[in-house]
Parts: structure tokens; C-alpha cells; sequence
């Protein structure tokens, strides 16, 4: 009965304890529950998920960088996904799944430590050279949170009620904004495009054909001819590809990073 069930949820059989592979999800500008929340289970059915806080907007980190006026820039978060693993983890090498502005903490962190990572998947990187648009200020600074959601996705119909509401609450917040809007000022000039090729490990990168944020045919041109890394494009498809195209974009990860 339990192997039927394990089966059924697309579970891997397991007659006794094995210890899977540790797996670190790295959001972008987005926090960690808005990001992973169509993917986070499936997951969990093959990894130890770990998800590190590392953008809070008004958590208190965050917030005392606001208070001391120090930037929140790349090298900054990078630091900070560093200390989690080295004191709440510390069982390398781990697979990295990493979204938009959490790609450039990914790659950093492969570039500075490539014998902690096993293999690595981004999700519509950012920092690979070309303009980014970022609707999250325009968002805000028009009250537009249903637009700013929408933004993301490539069929609009797909921005969760839940997920709007969630940002015009956070909206509200002076000091959330202050500190969200510090880290765009710290991340929106910084580019990893130069640090790709020191990235020794397996790397997938997923884009979708309409992102209107990050230009797929960019990252595309960035990674082509690297060693190690494989592109693929999805059709129909924004910003948010695990949001939008969850079953695929689970799959392709799950297979990848078990080395199928």
C-alpha cells in the first residue's frame, strides 16, 4: 500500500533510509515563499530543500543595512548564502536552484567555491549583460500590484490572487519598501557574465521565450560555448518559469540534478 501511494505522488521508493542530496533554492527579488511555492514539495520528494532567508526586506539584517546606509549588493548576499551553508548545512556538495537575481548569488558562490556545489540550475538569470526591466518599481511607485504581478507571467490569467495581495500588503510596509528598493539599487548594475566560465559544475539555465524582464536570447548568447552548461528556451513562457510551467520546469530540474 505505501509503495502504491509513494507511486501515485511520484514519490521515489525507498525500502530503507538513504540521505538525499541537499538542494538550495535562491530566489530573486521576489521572497522565498512567492517564489518556490509550485515547486518546494515536489522537490522535497527527492532532496533535502533547504530555503535560506536571504532576502528579507524586514527581517532584521535587512533592515540594519538600511539603518547604517551599507548597500545590499551581490557580493553582500553572497555572504550571506556563504554563512548559511557553512553553519546551518554544512553537508557538500550541494545542488543550487536559483531564480532571476538569485542566479548572480549562484553563480558567485560556484565561482568562489566550486567544490561545494554538485550541480546548479537558473531560472531566468539576471546579470548576464544587457538592460534588465524591473516592474517592481513601477509597481510600487503606481500602486499597480495586480500589473506588477501579471508582469512576471507570460499568460497574465496566471498571477495568484494570493501573490498580489501578498505585495500590496508588504507595499504598505515603509520599512519592507526601503529595504527592497536598497537591494535593487545594490543588484541592478552588477553583471556575472565575466564570472560564467570559472563555473566548473553542470549548470542548466531555463529561460522563457517571453520574459519581458531578463531577454532569454541574451542569456542564450552568454552561456553558448561555455563547458558545462546547457540552455534550454520554453515556449510560452515569462519570467517565472516554475511558476508558469511548474510540471515541466519541476521535471527538467528533478531529471537534471539526478543527473539524467
Amino acid at each position: 500500500m505505501l509503495s502504491t501511494v509513494r507511486q501515485w505522488l511520484g514519490m521515489p521508493k525507498r525500502d530503507h533510509y538513504a540521505r538525499t542530496e541537499p538542494l538550495i533554492l535562491i530566489n530573486g527579488l521576489a521572497e522565498q515563499g512567492e517564489s518556490w511555492f509550485r515547486s518546494r514539495d515536489v522537490f522535497q520528494r527527492h532532496f533535502d530543500v533547504r530555503t535560506p532567508g536571504i532576502l528579507v526586506y524586514d527581517g532584521p539584517v535587512l533592515q540594519e543595512r538600511v539603518k547604517n546606509r551599507q548597500p545590499i549588493n551581490v557580493d553582500f548576499l553572497t555572504n550571506r548564502l556563504e554563512e548559511y551553508l557553512d553553519k546551518f548545512v554544512q553537508s557538500p556538495p550541494y545542488h543550487l536552484v536559483a531564480s532571476s537575481l538569485g542566479g548572480q548569488i549562484a553563480v558567485e558562490y560556484c565561482a568562489r567555491h566550486p567544490e561545494q556545489v554538485n550541480r546548479m540550475v537558473l531560472l531566468c538569470p539576471s546579470g548576464m549583460g544587457s538592460e534588465e526591466k524591473l516592474p517592481i518599481t513601477e509597481g510600487a511607485r503606481h500602486q499597480n500590484y495586480q500589473g506588477l504581478v501579471e508582469s512576471v507571467f507570460h499568460d497574465r490569467r496566471l498571477a495568484s490572487p494570493g501573490v498580489v495581495d501578498y505585495f500590496a500588503s508588504k507595499f504598505a510596509s515603509r520599512e519592507w519598501r526601503r529595504a527592497l528598493f536598497q537591494t535593487v539599487r545594490g543588484t541592478k548594475s552588477h553583471c556575472v557574465a565575466d564570472r560564467l566560465p570559472e563555473v566548473q559544475r553542470p549548470t542548466l539555465v531555463i529561460c522563457g521565450r517571453e520574459d519581458r524582464i531578463v531577454d532569454p536570447y541574451h542569456v542564450e548568447r552568454a552561456v553558448t560555448g561555455i563547458a558545462n552548461f546547457r540552455f534550454e528556451m520554453l515556449d510560452r513562457c515569462g519570467h517565472a518559469p516554475q511558476l508558469e510551467q511548474p510540471r515541466v520546469v519541476n521535471r527538467m530540474v528533478v531529471d537534471f540534478l539526478s543527473g539524467s
